[in-house]
C-alpha cells in the first residue's frame, strides 16, 4: 500500500507523515508534497493507494487536487482523506466521495479510526478479489483468458478480454486501456501475454494492442508506425521490431 501527503507547511505534513508510521507502519509514503499541483502530478505518476491531502493550500486547494485527480485518473484514482483545521468543506468533501474528512490537530485516536476505516476497504476489495478468483474468473496462467480482473480505485472491475483497447506495462503492474477508462492488473505484461487469445499483437516492448481497436497506421518522416485506435483518442507507437506487421496499413 502507497500513499502521498500533500501539505503546504512543512512541519504538519512530517508530523502526519509520523503519526502514520506509528499507526500504520505498512503503508508507504511515497511522496510528501507542499502544494496541490504537486499531488496531482505524484498521484499520476506513482499511482498510490491513498491520497492525504489538506484543503487549503496555495495554488490548488486539496479540493480542487482532489477533483482533478478523480478527472485525470478516473477509476484508478486514490482513495482521498482530507486533513484540515476547518470543518466547513466537509459537505463538499463528502461530494467528492472522500474516505475520510480528519480535523487539525490530528489526534493518534483519530488517525487510527481512519487507518482502520481503510484497512477496512482494502480487506473487503482484497475478498471479493478472492471470491472472484475462487469461482474461477480469472483463467489459469495455461489458458486463455476470457476477462481479467483489475483494479480501479477502490473498485475491483471484470473486464471482458474483448472489451480492452490495449494492455501497457506500468512498472510492476499493467494498466489495462478500454473505451471508458483505464485499470490495473498486478499481472506483469510479460506474462500476461502468453495467456491472451488470438488477435491481441505485442508492438512495442511495454505495449500489446487488440487489433481490433486498430483504425489505421500512420507513418511519419522518419519511417516510425504510430496506431490511431477506433475507441481511443491516443496514438500507440510501434517499435522497429514490429513496424513490418503494419507496413501494408
Amino acid at each position: 500500500m502507497k500513499a502521498i501527503i500533500a501539505d503546504d507547511e512543512p512541519l504538519l505534513s512530517l508530523s502526519l507523515k509520523s503519526a502514520l508510521a506509528d499507526a500504520w507502519p505498512e503503508l508507504q509514503i511515497a511522496a510528501v508534497l507542499p502544494n496541490g499541483l504537486e499531488a496531482v502530478q505524484a498521484a499520476e505518476r506513482l499511482q498510490p493507494e491513498f491520497a492525504f491531502l489538506d484543503i487549503q493550500m496555495p495554488g490548488m486547494t486539496g479540493l480542487e487536487a482532489a477533483a482533478e485527480i478523480a478527472e485525470r485518473m478516473g477509476e484508478a484514482a486514490p482513495a482521498v482523506v482530507f486533513v484540515t483545521a476547518y470543518d466547513e468543506f466537509a459537505t463538499r468533501a463528502f461530494e467528492l466521495a472522500a474516505a475520510d474528512y480528519v480535523l487539525k490537530p490530528v489526534s493518534q485516536e483519530r488517525l487510527a479510526s481512519t487507518v482502520a476505516r481503510l484497512k477496512a476497504k482494502q480487506r473487503g476489495l482484497e475478498e471479493l478479489a478472492r471470491q472472484l478468483r475462487a469461482l474461477g474468473t480469472l483463467a489459469p496462467k495455461s489458458e486463455t483468458l476470457k476477462q481479467v480482473l483489475a483494479g480501479a480505485g477502490n473498485a475491483v472491475k471484470l473486464i471482458p478480454i474483448g472489451e480492452v483497447c490495449y494492455f501497457q506495462a506500468a512498472d510492476k503492474y499493467t494498466t489495462v486501456v478500454t473505451a471508458g477508462g483505464e485499470a490495473l492488473l498486478r499481472t506483469p505484461l510479460k506474462d500476461l501475454a502468453a495467456q491472451l487469445p488470438a488477435g491481441f499483437q505485442q508492438v512495442h516492448r511495454g505495449t500489446i494492442v487488440n487489433l481490433a481497436e486498430v483504425a489505421a497506421a500512420v507513418r511519419d518522416e522518419t519511417g516510425r508506425i504510430s496506431l490511431k485506435l477506433r475507441s481511443r483518442k491516443e496514438t500507440l507507437a510501434v517499435s522497429r521490431v514490429y513496424a513490418e506487421l503494419f507496413r501494408a496499413m
